[in-house]
């Protein structure tokens, strides 16, 4: 049950969003605890990034709004070292490198030497600006190749890249994505191998290496498995990275979304986790900044 009380910020938020209609396009929605433009992190008990690609705010623009707020990292905010290092500067974190795509993973290994080039230069990115985790996937079923043939060609890709990650002290992080929802290209992913939180674990203990890891995407798991907080805390050991969105429809972490993200980060600090959580919706308020200060606030638990 919601609570009837409407604060004073509230209520201002409420009125804000009628004058949408006349043309105020940073106003926020009805019935919405907006944090004002001031706002920082208070309890910081949750290691906070943001994710860029997704934002619809420039990179340089999200790295100054984080920055203010007190948060720990950025990431997806392109490929310019001069950025990587004023994030560095500025004394936050990059919260994973990216590497090949999620559509031409080593489940084929016709996609192995690419794969392999664009993970060692996520690798050595990683390494020069101190960064934990470079993601990697397992990449769109291929026509032929049975389900335990895509399992086995990853882990021996894996296998073989491992020696490089771990002299380098960089976590490979395995994604799950969801297959289910098809309308949008980044809110799901149908045809994606790794689609089931378990077959990625499994994939990772078959790897067998500290160094391959889990990225936790909330939002995907919630969607194909559901039953989130007992599967962080079964899986507790292998997540090096967290992402958070909205269920459904990837949107802000509003009361229109069915997770409750306070009681998931309660969960990440009872089983220590240590790492980053990023916000990675996308943004359907007017005023993106202002979602993402929402979302901030939000897991600020």
């Amino acid at each position: 049950m919601s609570d009837p009380t409407v604060s004073r910020r509230g209520i201002i938020a409420a009125g804000a969003a009628l004058a949408i209609a006349a043309g105020d396009v940073t106003a926020a929605p009805p019935q919405v605890d907006i944090p004002s433009e001031d706002y920082k992190v208070k309890n910081g008990r949750i290691h906070q990034s943001a994710m860029g690609s997704l934002r619809g705010i420039p990179p340089d623009t999200l790295v100054d709004a984080c920055h203010r707020m007190g948060m720990s990292a950025v990431e997806s905010i392109g490929n310019d070292p001069k950025r990587f290092a004023r994030v560095r500067q500025l004394g936050m974190h990059i919260g994973y490198m990216g590497s090949h795509s999620f559509k031409t993973g080593p489940l084929d290994p016709a996609n192995h030497a690419e794969c392999e080039a664009k993970l060692r230069a996520g690798i050595d990115l990683a390494e020069q600006f101190q960064c934990k985790n470079v993601i990697t996937f397992t990449g769109y079923r291929v026509k032929g190749i049975a389900d335990e043939q895509m399992a086995r060609n990853c882990v021996e890709f894996w296998k073989k890249l491992m020696p490089y990650a771990e002299a380098k002290g960089v976590n490979l992080a395995l994604e799950m994505l969801n297959t289910r929802d098809n309308t949008h290209p980044m809110k799901g992913h149908p045809g994606y191998f790794g689609n089931d939180v378990e077959l990625c674990v499994d994939l990772i203990k078959r790897v067998g290496s500290p160094r391959m890891r889990l990225l936790f995407d909330v939002y995907h798991v919630q969607i194909m498995n559901g039953d989130v907080i007992r599967r962080i805390r079964q899986h507790k050991e292998y997540i090096s990275h967290v992402h958070v969105a909205g269920v459904p429809g990837r949107g802000e972490l509003d009361d229109t979304q069915e997770l409750n993200y306070p009681a998931v980060m309660r969960a990440l600090i009872e089983v220590g986790y240590d790492g980053f959580v990023a916000q990675e919706f996308i943004p359907t308020w007017p005023d993106k900044q202002a979602a993402l200060r929402h979302a901030v606030r939000v897991c600020d638990v």
